[in-house]
């Protein structure tokens, strides 16, 4: 019995205060965390955790403290971070669960407490109000130098905080310098860039900051090809206004991008048509004159003085009559940004049989985002923005961007899809989901009346009668009706009127074969005015009505 408690007594002394020369095992069987749940307030006085040991192998158990042995974590820092000592720090509105964990006689033990996070003073709670971006400037002499940012967050009760880790870094320009999530500037090539940091809050406002970065020495990419778009354009009015934009190609990187404010723009024949340029107007953007043809030429100019040409076509048809639209091209062919809110601007052209063949539409045709989570875009008469204007939602992964117009016989013309892409490999898009999957439901009548039934059924969000089908309708008749909801959504089917010449809800195999219907409480298949269906793909349900 001396020997075993001299052995505890020095497995202790090891454990509480880390004795090097100790080859004694600490005999450590668990840890409990004190307190185990606890209330913060952004601003508001710090939580200190306390970590205390259950040890002696299960054999006449021991306490004692053993917070300086444990590692701490925090589970979502975004809400409150912990330190290294088990310091809990309030940072934004939420709930997290803090960790410790120990090295015990068996392996590791841990324990666990929650933590919640609400706002600070000033009626307006503890998100972040405002972010600012130290220092607001820096520069670096060549390529390949790295500098430092941090971003410190203001709450709205006024408190201020480190959220360089939380916050998503962007650099307008990777072509002058790259940034990671960590702040972390890396210098590309020669310029100014301006870096960007962006806060989203638990309540999905985004707060933004930002800073410049310059590197003063290096060579800077050579563009050696120009792009005009559109390649050629025709008005039918005089003063008719058409935008004209360039792309810039890079030569190492064979990176795209927009220089139509960088070059020199000029007109073959100002009679016909004239052009803006920086200082004189807006660049790129030719107001017809009077009937003929011009060429629209873009001059860019290198750091070396080598300068690259580019040009376009102009026709102006002054009454020309208005023919049928053929088709739509949408340019560029895609794009590519790496952060929530970052936005692209698409071009609409129509080709018409008669000259003026091209014609500038962007403002002029319906635009579709084929995944709106990920980026959607503007038609025109969107207050202060021009149609094709698009906006990234923050999902990493692309969409198809089309461009649709009607033509006066009602015919329907629609583009070929161009890409909106949020670059997982960038690391900064918001987060990476998958996109929702989608399934249809397709609701029949397996009965003989077709004359009073009628069926309806909620969107997957609550909105009332996406499907809405049946003679009793005065909106439409039909045996068939339809409707398209995500995969895993549940949706309350109802019969009307209820009762009356019903005999119950069946699918291809009979009653309730094939698809999970629920009837109502108390019902059955047979009998129940409802049919209750979570949809795991694409299903049909009959409902009987004789």
């Amino acid at each position: 019995m001396l020997v075993r408690r001299s052995l505890w007594v020095v497995s202790l002394l090891c454990l509480v205060i880390g004795l090097s020369s100790c080859s004694v095992n600490s005999g450590l069987d668990s840890i409990t965390l004190s307190p185990t749940s606890a209330s913060l307030v952004v601003g508001g006085p710090t939580l200190q955790m306390t970590a205390t040991g259950t040890f002696g192998n299960a054999q006449h158990p021991k306490t004692g403290d053993v917070t300086a042995l444990t590692t701490w974590t925090s589970a979502i820092t975004g809400v409150a971070t912990v330190s290294a000592s088990g310091v809990v720090t309030a940072v934004s509105a939420g709930t997290t669960t803090i960790t410790g964990t120990a090295k015990g006689y068996a392996g590791p033990v841990t324990a666990s407490a929650t933590i919640t996070v609400t706002g600070g003073g000033g009626g307006g709670g503890g998100s972040i109000a405002s972010v600012s971006i130290l220092p607001n400037s820096q520069s670096v002499a060549s390529p390949g130098q790295t500098s430092q940012f941090i971003a410190i967050g203001t709450t709205t009760s006024g408190a201020t905080l480190d959220v360089t880790g939380q916050v998503t870094w962007s650099s307008a320009s990777i072509q002058i310098a790259t940034i990671s999530n960590a702040g972390l500037a890396t210098a590309v090539s020669q310029g100014t860039t301006a870096i960007t940091a962006i806060y989203i809050n638990t309540d999905k406002t985004a707060v933004t900051g930002s800073a410049q970065f310059t590197v003063l020495g290096g060579n800077t990419e050579q563009v050696t090809a120009l792009a005009v778009y559109p390649a050629s354009q025709a008005a039918t009015a005089a003063a008719q206004q058409t935008q004209f934009f360039v792309l810039g190609t890079e030569g190492s990187a064979g990176l795209q991008f927009d220089v139509t404010d960088q070059v020199t723009w000029s007109s073959s024949n100002t009679a016909v048509a004239t052009v803006g340029n920086v200082g004189s107007g807006t660049p790129g953007l030719v107001t017809a004159a009077g009937n003929g043809s011009a060429t629209i030429q873009a001059i860019y100019t290198n750091k070396d003085n080598s300068k690259i040409v580019a040009s376009a076509g102009y026709t102006v048809v002054i009454g020309a009559a208005t023919e049928p639209l053929l088709s739509i091209q949408i340019v560029p062919g895609n794009i590519t940004v790496s952060n929530k809110g970052m936005t692209g601007q698409f071009l609409a052209f129509g080709t018409y049989s008669v000259t003026p063949t091209v014609r500038d539409i962007t403002d002029s045709v319906t635009w579709i985002s084929s995944l709106p989570e990920v980026a959607s875009i503007n038609s025109s008469g969107t207050p202060g923005e021009s149609g094709g204007l698009a906006t990234s939602q923050g999902y990493t992964g692309f969409t198809n961007i089309f461009a649709e117009a009607t033509n006066p016989d009602g015919t329907v013309v629609i583009s070929s899809p161009n890409t909106f892409t949020c670059q997982a490999a960038s690391g900064v898009c918001e987060q990476a989901v998958a996109h929702p999957q989608f399934a249809t439901i397709t609701i029949y009548n397996a009965g003989e009346n077709n004359t009073t039934w009628l069926v309806t059924a909620p969107s997957d969000t609550g909105t009332p009668n996406l499907i809405h089908c049946g003679p009793g309708w005065s909106g439409s008749g039909g045996s068939v009706c339809t409707g398209t909801y995500e995969t895993g959504s549940t949706i309350t089917i109802t019969e009307s009127p209820t009762g009356a010449g019903f005999g119950g809800w069946s699918s291809g195999d009979g009653v309730g074969g094939g698809v999970a219907c629920t009837p109502a409480a108390g019902k059955t298949l047979l009998d129940s005015p409802t049919c209750t269906v979570t949809l795991s793909g694409n299903a049909s349900i009959g409902a009987i009505f004789y």
